[in-house]
């Protein structure tokens, strides 16, 4: 076999590669020779068929695959002596199309190979931690939130009409063409105006209304209704006004605690500082890994593989355009061409992407099976009633796999990395992190 160097610019290589038709002959020969034993054919024993009628026999259909096997034999032979790594699959033609058994086979191969990333000293790395803490104001103002959401309704001044909001406690019959449907009726029924839990336009019918009165309320129910005997039927409901009620915020006390599942309000109060740390936690760390992301940026610089460059500026000026243009929910658009932002920003990530990939490496940085898992589950979650069939598919999907595997890769080199810088704390407010947060936001 030989191969010849043809290409050597920056980072692409280009290589002619001749597989003589005895090297061919040589491999057919041995899948032969390996197959022998097990094979059969009428007036022979088994394993004795001679070669030449074995050759005769199934020569011609083990050519392709001794062909495809040298010819990949010779490109991981060249890439382990020559220690490149392809940045993409390279590029292989067969070069003699009109190439007759008994010739020899001429190939060309051609790639972009990953450039040597230059060491780095992540000790030299500085970087500065906000540290939020969950103060008695925050505490309390999580609190009134909750207790809103956890809201009582009491009873207006007799006469008081019903707002958007309020609580409407009603008998209510509802009918179509006169007549009484099943599931149409109810008693004693507790409806918040504006909950859209009714047929649409029913609820906006109810406000205005005072206890004691009775209003008939007309709709039409929706062409997709589920009850086919009520799709695009108007009904008339006829409501009888028990009751209006205001919403009031549930009091702070160790009964709403029970109810969002703590001992008491102490207990709450500490659970809700946790959680709002955490939050602060989460939000300081997204800071501090776009300080560091751009102190790396800083401190490398090595040719970058073009083919990464063009395919990750045309994706960035892709989903770009889709968020600018929202309406638009399919790709049947004209080729957007990235423009000389989208094409540094490229550049960044791929340098950035190929460093971390490094030293991640070096560091034997490795996603577990359970992270793995649980990333998945994170993400069929988005999916309920379909969770089997999204593991499923990402099992089959190696893409879906890498696209969820590259974040926790990511974070966990960006944690080793912290771990060796200089890390300052700096104690902030919670609008200074919020500030920060939405700096990043801006870029």
């Amino acid at each position: 076999m030989q191969v010849t160097e043809t290409l050597n610019e920056g980072l692409k290589r280009g290589y002619n590669i001749v597989v003589t038709a005895a090297e061919l002959d040589e491999k057919v020969n041995e899948k032969l020779i390996e197959a022998q034993p097990e094979i059969e054919m009428k007036g022979f024993r088994k394993g004795k068929v001679p070669m030449a009628l074995l050759k005769k026999q199934f020569g011609q259909r083990l050519l392709g695959e001794a062909m495809q096997e040298t010819i990949d034999g010779a490109m991981n032979k060249h890439f382990e002596d020559s220690g490149d790594r392809p940045a993409l699959q390279p590029q292989v033609k067969m070069t003699n199309e009109d190439w007759k058994e008994g010739d020899d086979v001429h190939v060309e191969m051609s790639y972009e190979a990953l450039p040597k990333i230059p060491e780095v000293d992540l000790k030299s790395v500085e970087l500065e931690k906000l540290v939020v803490k969950a103060d008695d104001a925050a505490v309390e103002e999580a609190l009134q939130n909750l207790a809103e959401t956890a809201q009582d309704f009491k009873a207006r001044r007799k006469g008081s009409k019903a707002k958007e909001g309020d609580q409407v406690v009603i008998d209510f019959v509802g009918k179509v063409d006169g007549e009484a449907f099943e599931g149409g009726s109810a008693e004693d029924y507790p409806l918040v105006l504006g909950s859209n839990s009714f047929i649409p336009g029913f609820e906006d019918q109810l406000v205005g209304v005072k206890a004691e009165e009775v209003k008939d309320v007309t709709v039409t129910f929706p062409e997709e209704y589920g009850a086919e005997h009520l799709a695009g039927k108007e009904a008339v409901f006829t409501c009888t006004i028990k009751e209006v009620k205001e919403p009031v915020a549930a009091e702070i006390n160790d009964e709403l605690a029970q109810k969002f599942g703590a001992e008491d309000l102490a207990a709450l109060k500490a659970q809700i500082a946790e959680r709002l740390e955490a939050e602060y936690a989460g939000a300081s760390r997204a800071v501090m890994k776009r300080a560091l992301l751009d102190a790396l940026d800083k401190k490398v610089s090595f040719d970058l593989p073009p083919t990464l460059v063009e395919a990750e500026a045309k994706q960035i000026a892709h989903q770009l355009w889709h968020e600018e243009n929202p309406e638009v929910t399919d790709h049947n658009h004209d080729e957007i061409e990235p423009t000389e932002e989208h094409n540094k920003l490229a550049e960044r990530r791929v340098r950035l992407g190929l460093l971390l990939a490094e030293l991640g490496q070096k560091a034997e940085v490795e996603v577990t099976d359970a992270e793995m898992t649980q990333a998945i589950m994170n993400q069929a979650r988005q999916y309920p009633g379909q969770e089997r069939q999204f593991f499923e598919f990402v099992q089959q999907n190696a893409q879906m796999q890498q696209q969820l595997r590259a974040p926790i890769f990511e974070d966990k080199v960006v944690d080793y990395v912290v771990e060796l810088a200089k890390v300052t704390e700096k104690e902030v407010s919670k609008e200074e992190l919020q500030k920060a947060i939405e700096a990043l936001e801006e870029e």
